[in-house]
């Protein structure tokens, strides 16, 4: 009997030891055996904050496992929009909207007036940019910023910036349609039109020149 009670005391130190703990570690995994620790700490947690709520290693784990995939979709989705946003970035960051010095030499009047011929036939992708330019070539004239052939929408937005942050970022979106007409090839249909219109809109109609073109019109 004496034999027995010292192998059972001697098999209890040795199931407490360190060094057993640490051999039943390496054998469940490393992975394993950190994901345990992790539960068990996050069990601790929700005991913390909610005190009538005793989890078990069983009922964290899921919980756990919910909220890591909740944060790994927050992070996908604004890893989506910064790339998306860089990647616009990059679409006009080297493009000059002004490609001719006859284009700047026309007045922000002309190239709206023209925007509006070419929107009566129908051709909204041509008046598009025509509008555009036409805004640009205002902002110009209010001296918001200084219009130049050898310059890109980067370099407009940036100085747009300073004046109006809020400002500088409907002119943001407004270029890039303009690059996706004037450098990608795209149609634009009179739904899109319309909207891009009225966003120019507000600030061109603000001009005494452009409410008596207006008025002629009618």
């Amino acid at each position: 009997m004496l034999n027995d009670g010292l192998a059972r005391d001697e098999l209890k130190d040795i199931l407490n030891g360190r060094e057993y703990r640490a051999y039943a570690e390496d054998s469940k995994g490393i992975i394993a055996a950190w994901w345990d620790r992790v539960k068990e700490w996050f069990g601790e947690l929700l005991s913390k904050l909610f005190p009538s709520f005793e989890p078990t290693n069983h009922a964290a784990g899921p919980i756990l496992i919910g909220i890591l995939v909740l944060i790994m979709i927050i992070l996908g989705i604004t890893a989506f929009y910064i790339f998306r946003n860089r990647r616009r970035n990059r679409m006009y960051r080297d493009h000059k909207p002004l490609q001719s010095m006859d284009e700047k030499k026309w007045s922000f009047q002309r190239h709206l007036l023209e925007s509006q011929e070419l929107e009566a036939k129908g051709e909204y992708t041509l008046s598009t940019r025509h509008l555009f330019l036409a805004l640009l070539l205002y902002f110009h004239e209010k001296e918001w910023l200084v219009a130049r052939i050898w310059k890109t929408n980067w370099e407009y937005y940036e100085e747009l910036r300073k004046v109006n942050h809020q400002w500088a970022e409907q002119f943001h979106h407004l270029a890039l349609l303009f690059d996706k007409v004037t450098y990608g090839e795209h149609i634009v249909h009179k739904e899109e039109f319309l909207p891009y219109q009225s966003t120019a809109m507000k600030w061109l109609s603000d001009s005494e020149e452009i409410r008596e073109m207006g008025a002629e019109r009618r």
